[in-house]
């Protein structure tokens, strides 16, 4: 049979009737990208009570690094479901597709990550989850490239999104080149040259949209992504920007992310209280 619309394969899940959670629960699914025409694996992560009648939970759209998966952030950050009980909010994490960079390739349509993750994903959460269907209760963050994607997709999608971050962030794809995947989804890069510096999140933020956004930006002293970060928190000063920016110590590692991600959820549960009623 065609699929004309979306189209939803459950892997795991309970049953049918809601069912009131007294801590937190994750399922896994596969949600159909008409815009890639296939299966994308996501994790959805349920805060305890999930199920009460009339309740629903905003969501933290959550992705992961150059060469890693959906599953990372549940199976290497333990605690992750805690948080999404602490903080009444429901976590989402996608699958980026290894080295999509987030981007809808201009040279490649197989991949439309950009379209995915900002579009075909929240339109799903939204109708199957009990989810709150508002930017304003929404936000998006990541680790390293996924980093990069959290800021990118917030700036071009600020009518989705109302909150963003990025932890260690990969922020300007303009100078990888070699070894994790941009040349793939870019292209040459004189060709395609406005591609490689309008997509870079040290460019992106240049055209702040018209809708505003909070940002919160972390890095680790001893992470190699450290300068990217610094000058994307100078130029935001500079642009008047505002945003939150930390650096502390640590490395480009699950050590690190360990601990920022208390951080950025912590930051983005009073920004939901401050957008909701």
């Amino acid at each position: 049979m065609k699929q004309k619309c979306m189209l939803f394969i459950v892997l795991f899940f309970s049953i049918a009737l809601p069912v009131i959670s007294n801590a937190a629960s994750v399922d896994t699914v596969e949600i159909f990208s008409n815009g890639m025409h296939r299966p994308i694996k996501t994790v959805v992560i349920k805060p305890k009570g999930y199920g009460e009648k009339g309740k629903r939970f905003p969501v933290v759209y959550l992705l992961h690094g150059a060469f890693g998966a959906y599953a990372n952030w549940v199976q290497k950050v333990p605690h992750i479901q805690q948080l999404a009980d602490n903080y009444q909010m429901m976590i989402v994490c996608p699958d980026g597709g290894s080295t999509s960079w987030y981007f809808d390739s201009p040279i490649d349509s197989t991949f439309k990550y950009e379209t995915f993750v900002s579009t075909e994903l929240p339109e799903y959460i939204d109708a199957n989850y009990a989810s709150i269907a508002n930017r304003k209760a929404r936000a998006i963050t990541g680790l390293s490239m996924g980093g990069h994607g959290g800021l990118f997709l917030a700036f071009r999608h600020s009518d989705k999104f109302s909150a963003c971050g990025s932890t260690s962030g990969a922020l300007h794809v303009t100078v990888i080149t070699k070894g994790y995947g941009v040349e793939k989804r870019l292209g040459d890069t004189i060709a395609n040259q406005k591609y490689w510096h309008d997509w870079s999140v040290l460019n992106t933020i240049e055209n702040y949209p018209k809708d505003s956004l909070d940002i919160i930006i972390d890095c680790g002293t001893e992470d190699r992504v450290l300068a990217m970060n610094r000058a994307v928190h100078e130029k935001m000063l500079k642009l008047k920007i505002p945003h939150d920016y930390i650096e502390r110590p640590g490395g480009h590692n699950f050590l690190y992310w360990n601990i920022s991600i208390d951080y950025q959820l912590l930051f983005f549960k009073q920004h939901f209280i401050r957008m909701l009623p």
